[in-house]
């Protein structure tokens, strides 16, 4: 159940570490990104040049991309989804499902289309599974992060230990979608 749940089903080394080629192979058009230590260090406008690179090289594949995001300050991912070209979704209250549905419905995605792209195992990873969506950890962006994210770490920490010692780290691969269709 732990693992179902909390395990992603891919960890990358950064955002921009992401093989969207690979992705597109396993039938993914549709990414929900988080925005916090995954697109932009906490709390700061600035997009980092190979974020912002990996997104257009995204959008040029053809995929559609939203931000769904836990923060309150719309005026900022309102501005960083601007400059991106990406749709957003404000207070998505991860792991709730909610969020993750509107970012559906923007996009005109489908689940078994769509992944999930975030720092943290407890909202996004969580979230995403909770959807049925591909999920896919990375490392925060900065160790400066909002106090109950802190917290959550802790936990995190606990779970990708776990994790590494059941030999769990990425081995829950989603088949291309030519695949799944043929299984059905």
């Amino acid at each position: 159940m732990i693992t179902r749940l909390f395990c992603p089903s891919a960890f990358a080394s950064s955002l921009s570490g992401i093989d969207l080629d690979d992705l597109r192979a396993r039938g993914i058009d549709f990414l929900i990104l988080d925005l916090d230590n995954t697109l932009a260090e906490w709390q700061r406008y600035e997009i980092p040049d190979a974020t912002a690179a990996w997104v257009k090289s995204a959008q040029d594949r053809g995929m559609k991309l939203c931000i769904a995001s836990n923060t309150r300050n719309s005026r900022r991912l309102e501005s960083i989804a601007g400059r991106l070209g990406v749709y957003s979704i404000c207070r998505a209250l991860k792991p709730r499902m909610r969020g993750f549905a509107l970012a559906m419905e923007l996009m005109g995605a489908v689940r078994a289309r769509t992944a999930v792209i975030g720092d943290q195992i407890l909202t996004d990873i969580f979230g995403g599974n909770r959807a049925g969506l591909y999920t896919i950890l990375v490392p925060p962006m900065h160790p400066r992060e909002f106090i109950g994210t802190k917290l959550s770490r802790i936990v995190e920490r606990l779970l990708l230990f776990w994790f590494r010692r059941k030999g769990l780290m990425g081995t829950k691969p989603k088949p291309p979608q030519s695949e799944r269709k043929e299984r059905a």
